[in-house]
């Protein structure tokens, strides 16, 4: 932990599907954070950046402390934390709820858990909705394995992240009521202490091209010049699409990106006005 030689210090995950998103997104934005073993520290010279890999429960409270300057965590995780750190970014990979859950069989509504037992790995988050609703129970603080412990006889109900919700089924739970948090991973600091900061700035601008550009396709076509005006408003493009000339003046090329959802469509639309030759390309980055 002290072998750090950059400008900027980034806390990552060190494992789960949080450090798994965190490390795939960094490295295709151009860093280099892959570990070759277990070490704690891995140090991006040419970038002036160092990657410390932490348990991700831990992350906000080492940015809030000053500690690291930057984090990549959970919502939940950063909000659980009681850490005084800011949401800089978001990073559009591990979303979740956080929600209540109890045994299917018995059918229970939220209000109902007024003075059970609830078992979490998430208290300060728990606490927090139980005074909003102005609810008193027992909170039961677990590590890990949150749903066993109805069957096991410690709680009445829980309160856990979920993801697709299967672990929930396989041990006969149902979620009851709406999530109390939409959570995802994001990019976590002291607002004060890196606004002035070009490396951070440089950082975001680089993770915001590479989610911006998974979002888009670039889509590329010869329409006759005659269908130019309603091919460019299928294709509007971000600004304005590009428009080159092609060899028989009856006919020109676009160039645009579009939205990925729906590019199948837009291509329907293209070809029904006489577009031809459409092509779908991947972006892997872009500036906006």
């Amino acid at each position: 932990m002290n072998d750090f030689s950059g400008n900027l210090k980034l806390a990552v995950p060190n494992k789960g599907a949080l450090s798994e998103g965190a490390v795939s997104l960094l490295k295709r934005a151009g860093y280099r954070c892959v570990r070759s073993g277990r070490e704690l520290v891995v140090s991006d010279t040419e970038n002036n950046i160092d990657f410390v890999f932490l348990r991700p429960r831990d992350i906000a409270l080492y940015v809030g402390s000053g500690i690291i300057d930057l984090g990549i965590t959970g919502i939940d995780l950063a909000g659980d934390s009681g850490a005084e750190v800011e949401v800089l970014f978001k990073l559009g990979f591990g979303k979740s709820r956080y929600c209540f859950a109890t045994p299917k069989v018995k059918k229970m509504t939220v209000e109902q858990l007024n003075g059970l037992r609830i078992a979490t790995s998430y208290p300060d988050l728990l606490r927090a909705e139980l005074k909003k609703r102005n609810m008193e129970c027992k909170i039961v603080k677990l590590d890990g394995a949150v749903e066993i412990s109805i069957a096991l006889g410690v709680a009445d109900a829980i309160a856990d992240v979920v993801e697709s919700g299967a672990t929930l089924r396989e041990a006969g739970l149902e979620i009851i009521g709406e999530p109390m948090l939409h959570s995802e991973a994001v990019l976590i600091g002291r607002k004060a202490a890196v606004a002035e900061n070009p490396d951070v700035a440089k950082l975001i601008a680089r993770l915001r091209g590479i989610i911006i550009a998974s979002e888009y396709v670039m889509v590329e076509y010869n329409v006759p010049r005659s269908k130019l005006d309603e091919a460019c408003k299928i294709t509007p493009g971000v600004e304005s699409p590009t428009i080159s000339p092609l060899s028989n003046s009856d006919w020109v090329a676009v160039k645009a990106m579009v939205k990925r959802r729906g590019f199948n469509s837009v291509m329907d639309e293209l070809y029904s006005i006489g577009g031809r030759g459409i092509i779908i390309s991947e972006i892997s980055a872009c500036r906006l």
